[in-house]
């Protein structure tokens, strides 16, 4: 197993993303991405010697100050005032693993040599991954369309010695931390602070890291679902593959193949059955579960294209003897995406509820609000409200985000993508997802406990009995509150083949 990734040349895949998390890997350069990046820079210090033409950022204002020349002697200050300028987030503290997700993105973004960074600039910033300073961040700020200009900012502060950062897991400013390192501040040359603070690093990190939780929770959704079929004595008709031939949509086909799989060696799934067919919130889970899939799977594309592109302004192209405005910092194929996630995965959190409302509700031979002595006990009656209020928040954060434009930089920049609030609500819907699979599970175990001395699969009592490690039968009212939040962390931490 390799403990470092290298930022070469090659397309960054979704599986080295999350092993580089996952792993605690670091980051090295390749030779070949240094080279490109001096051969860009060296390329735009001749061109500033040789020609007095107004380049954008470069020796000129920003937004609407576009036309504002910069003399020669105040470039690099332009740059360190651009940085300070906009720094301007509030709101929460973006997440360490989303921080340390947004160094790699924009060490990524930088590597093509299309930038016009220093090397010294990006060896800093891949340092300091390394060495886990992790600037702190704040979730508001971002437009999503010049860039994630404020987060972004506050991401780079911590290159020319401002700011705060996390350093050994504690908050200090990062002064303090580059002394306990030896480092100095980096001095940042024309270009560099546009280059740094242009780009869609915030929206995809934060894009990418979702996709990342929920291709777990699509995981656990099959499994807990297919404890929650036995759990409510369901029936596997709705599961035949010949159904599923006729409309083969891939993630339909794939859910019922594995809730088939799951329920496999079932005594419960096997026994007669008494009902005809089962609510939808059993029978249509490959329909659901299957778009969420494929639905997932479309924003991924999205998001790899993005996290291997060059998405700052302008773009140097030293082989063609040019630099060229444009907008590669526009959030828009990230904030329609975003969105979309948010939608899907919302859905898996709304059909998980539905089947914890059939099993506390007293039917096949299961007590009401799965307890003995109902009545004297609530039992699972309102761990049912906290998911029911949890998927109504989700529905109001699945409000597109991204059908919000607002004018800014006196109207220079007038249509953003509002990607930010997408990604960072996206999350939220994520978390949420989370904890109603939690409590789906919990009522599945519980149900199960009531079909003693039957059985289910092998791969069902596996998961019933490492839970039931951690999570014990309701024997009578407790606070379920530490249950859920257990339930929560199993979720988070097992591991489905």
């Amino acid at each position: 197993m390799n403990n470092f990734l290298s930022i070469d040349e090659q397309w960054l895949h979704f599986k080295q993303v999350k092993e580089l998390l996952d792993q605690d890997q670091q980051l090295t350069i390749s030779k070949e991405v240094v080279a490109k990046i001096d051969k860009c820079r060296q390329y735009l210090n001749k061109k500033l010697e040789s020609s007095d033409a107004l380049l954008y950022g470069i020796n000129t204002g920003f937004g609407f100050l576009q036309n504002v020349k910069i003399d020669k002697d105040q470039i690099e200050q332009l740059q360190y005032n651009l940085l300070k300028s906009h720094a301007c987030g509030l709101g929460e503290e973006v997440p360490p693993e989303i921080v340390k997700l947004m160094l790699l993105l924009k060490i990524k973004s930088l590597s093509y040599g299309h930038s016009g960074v220093q090397v010294a600039t990006v060896q800093r910033l891949t340092d300091m991954f390394n060495q886990d300073v992790l600037p702190v961040i704040f979730t508001q700020g971002s437009l999503g369309a010049s860039g994630d200009l404020s987060p972004l900012s506050h991401l780079s502060l911590p290159l020319i010695g401002l700011g705060e950062v996390y350093f050994k897991g504690i908050k200090m400013p990062t002064a303090k931390a580059f002394e306990q390192l030896g480092w100095k501040p980096i001095q940042l040359q024309s270009k560099e602070g546009l280059a740094l603070i242009n780009g869609t690093q915030f929206m995809s990190a934060y894009g990418i890291y979702c996709l990342k939780k929920s291709e777990h929770l699509l995981k656990m959704a099959d499994l807990i679902t297919a404890l929650s079929y036995d759990a409510f004595d369901c029936s596997t008709e709705a599961l035949n593959v010949l159904i599923h031939t006729i409309r083969p949509h891939k993630g339909q086909v794939e859910t019922a193949i594995t809730i088939n799989k799951y329920l496999a060696g079932s005594e419960i799934i096997s026994r007669k059955k008494q009902q005809v067919q089962d609510p939808y919130s059993f029978r249509c889970v490959p329909q659901v579960h299957g778009a969420t899939k494929d639905s997932f799977e479309y924003v991924l594309q999205v998001f790899l294209q993005e996290i291997n592109s060059v998405t700052d302004n302008p773009n140097i192209f030293p082989d063609e003897d040019m630099i060229v405005s444009g907008g590669n910092f526009h959030g828009q194929p990230l904030a329609l995406t975003l969105d979309f996630l948010a939608i899907a995965m919302s859905e898996l959190a709304n059909i998980s509820e539905r089947r914890i409302y059939q099993l506390i509700s007293g039917q096949r031979n299961l007590p009401l609000f799965l307890v003995k002595e109902p009545g004297l006990n609530s039992g699972f009656m309102i761990p049912q409200y906290t998911a029911a209020g949890i998927v109504s928040e989700n529905k109001q954060l699945s409000t597109p985000a991204s059908v919000d434009s607002i004018s800014s930089s006196n109207n220079q920049e007038d249509h953003v993508s509002m990607g930010a609030n997408a990604a960072t609500k996206l999350l939220r819907v994520v978390n949420n997802v989370e904890k109603v699979l939690a409590i789906e599970l919990m009522s599945a175990a519980q149900a199960l406990d009531f079909r003693r001395p039957a059985k289910s699969s092998p791969v069902l009592e596996k998961i019933y009995h490492d839970f039931r490690k951690q999570v014990s039968f309701n024997e009578v009212d407790r606070v379920l509150h530490d249950d859920m939040v257990q339930a929560i962390s199993f979720i988070q931490n097992y591991s489905v083949n």
